[in-house]
C-alpha cells in the first residue's frame, strides 16, 4: 500500500503512520527524518539541503523532489510506503505525480486526517518536552514525575514556544493556507479519504484501518 497523509499538527498524523507502518511492514517516510538522513549520509542533495538549511532557508521545492526521488527507489518503499509532511505545494504534487508515473506506480491513496482547531489547540498544549533530549511527551504520562522517563534528566519539562496556544494557532492556519490548494488538487483526482481524528488513537486507528481495508 502507497500512502499520502495530510493532517494539522497535533491531529495524531505521525502516530496513525507509525500503527499502519507496524501493521503493513512499509516505511513511514517524514520529510524531516528525510533532510536529516540526507545531510549525515552526504548525499549530494543532502549536502545542497544542509548548505541551505545552515543559511536559515527553506529547502526548494526541487531539492524535496530530488530527495523524495532517491528515498522512493530505496529496496523497503517496494512494497509501499507512508509519505508523510510530502506534498506541501501544488508544484511539488505534481512532480510526485510525474515521479510516480516514473517509477510505474498508480495506486497512491491520499488520508486528510481532520479535528477542530480547539482539539488540536488542546492536545498541543498537552505536551512537554525535555530539554536534554527533547523527547516529547504527555502530561498524563508524566504525571508525578520529576525525572524524564527517556534520559532521566531532572526536572527538565517544559512547554515548547511552538506548543503555547497563540503559536499553535498561527501554525493551524498557515497549515490550511498551505495545504488546502494540495487537498484541492488531489479532491479533483478523487483519491482523497478524510478520517475524522477526533477520539482516542485506537479508535481512530480503526476508522483509518476500515477506511484503507487494512485487516
Amino acid at each position: 500500500m502507497r500512502l499520502i497523509l495530510f493532517g494539522a499538527p497535533g491531529v495524531g498524523k505521525g502516530t496513525q503512520a507509525k500503527l499502519i507502518s507496524s501493521k503493513l511492514n512499509i516505511p513511514h517516510i517524514s520529510t524531516g527524518d528525510i533532510l536529516r538522513q540526507a545531510v549525515k549520509d552526504q548525499t549530494q542533495l543532502g549536502k545542497k539541503a544542509h548548505e541551505i538549511m545552515n543559511r536559515g532557508d527553506l529547502v526548494p521545492d526541487d531539492i524535496m523532489i530530488g530527495i523524495i526521488q532517491d528515498r522512493l527507489h530505496k529496496p523497503d518503499c517496494e512494497k509501499g510506503f507512508i509519505l508523510d509532511g510530502f506534498p506541501r505545494t501544488v508544484k511539488q504534487a505534481i512532480a510526485l505525480d510525474k515521479l510516480l508515473d516514473e517509477m510505474k506506480i498508480s495506486d497512491v491513496k491520499v488520508v486528510n486526517i481532520t479535528a477542530n482547531d480547539d482539539e488540536l489547540v488542546s492536545r498541543i498544549g498537552n505536551r512537554r518536552a525535555c530539554k536534554n533530549c527533547g523527547q516529547i511527551f504527555i502530561l498524563q504520562e508524566i504525571d508525578g514525575k520529576t525525572n524524564c522517563t527517556n534520559c532521566n534528566a531532572e526536572n527538565s519539562f517544559y512547554l515548547r514556544d511552538d506548543d503555547k496556544e497563540a503559536v499553535v494557532r498561527n501554525r493551524l492556519q498557515v497549515f490550511r493556507e498551505n495545504t488546502k490548494p494540495v487537498l484541492d488538487f488531489y479532491e479533483d483526482k478523487g483519491n482523497v479519504n478524510t478520517i475524522d481524528g477526533l477520539g482516542s488513537i485506537t479508535e481512530v486507528s480503526k476508522k483509518v484501518f476500515e477506511k484503507l481495508d487494512i485487516i
